[in-house]
């Protein structure tokens, strides 16, 4: 464990680190899957009956978690989508729509979340 003076450990000790996470604001993940199959649907718990006409899902996870409130709202403003799932614990949102419509709602959510909120935001990535 080392000396009160920082010294390194003797040899045969053992060294405890402690990590914490602090919650900071940013958007970790900003996803685009352009033609996802009905079997990505019905995993996600999402009805392929209803949204497999549309061709993208989007998926984001932000910190602190609650941020999901305001971007299922921007998204749901931004043009014709769906709200998948929307988790204000754990900072999960996941829309459904045409890929320009989701595309359109991802780039806004990001825009607003950096530009207005302060944000880190990553890139946004498509497949």
């Amino acid at each position: 464990m080392g000396n009160e003076y920082g010294a390194p450990p003797e040899q045969g000790e053992q060294i405890r680190i402690v990590q914490e996470t602090v919650a900071g604001r940013e958007i970790t993940l900003a996803h685009i899957i352009g033609g996802p199959l009905p079997v990505v649907y019905r995993k996600l718990g999402l009805n392929p009956e209803i949204d497999y006409r549309s061709s993208a899902i989007g998926i984001m996870n932000m910190t602190p978690p609650e941020s999901a409130v305001i971007a299922s709202d921007i998204a749901v403003k931004s043009g014709n989508i769906d709200l998948g799932f929307a988790d204000r614990f754990s900072g999960t949102l996941i829309i459904t729509g045409e890929i320009a419509e989701v595309q359109t709602a991802i780039i806004e959510i990001v825009q607003y979340f950096h530009d207005e909120l302060g944000y880190v935001t990553c890139q946004i990535t498509k497949r």
